[in-house]
């Protein structure tokens, strides 16, 4: 199942976290696929992703957002999380963000996760 969330605004730019379930690498590519099939996330400045796999195998990929994909799998790696992959996206608003974007994709996360525990998705 996707699951979709607008998540933060900062000067412009916007934020959304998506996040399922994945077997398998296979399984990464048909959520992306499905995810980018939405107009709005195909058009997106960047879609960084990570997901832990149920055997445990981790993978990444920060889309241009340099760092992104590793802060969202060490949040999924501490919450012990298998079997999901989480998407962060942004919509660049034309202001550099500096830190702060570590910020929101941090912010971003814990919200797509604090739906899914709330759901008995994890």
């Amino acid at each position: 199942m996707l699951q979709i969330m607008d998540t933060v605004r900062d000067r412009g730019s916007r934020y959304a976290a998506s996040a399922g379930e994945v077997a398998d690498e296979a399984a990464i590519k048909v959520f992306l696929a499905t995810l980018k099939s939405h107009k709005k996330f195909a058009k997106a400045t960047h879609n960084t992703w990570a997901a832990v796999l149920a055997d445990g195998r981790a993978l990444k990929d920060d889309d241009g957002e340099a760092g992104a994909g590793a802060v969202i799998l060490k949040m999924l790696e501490r919450e012990g999380t298998r079997g999901r992959i989480v998407v962060v996206t942004r919509w660049y608003g034309g202001v550099n963000l500096g830190g702060d974007r570590f910020a929101h994709v941090v912010t971003s996360v814990r919200a797509i996760l604090a739906v899914e525990k709330l759901a008995g998705q994890k």
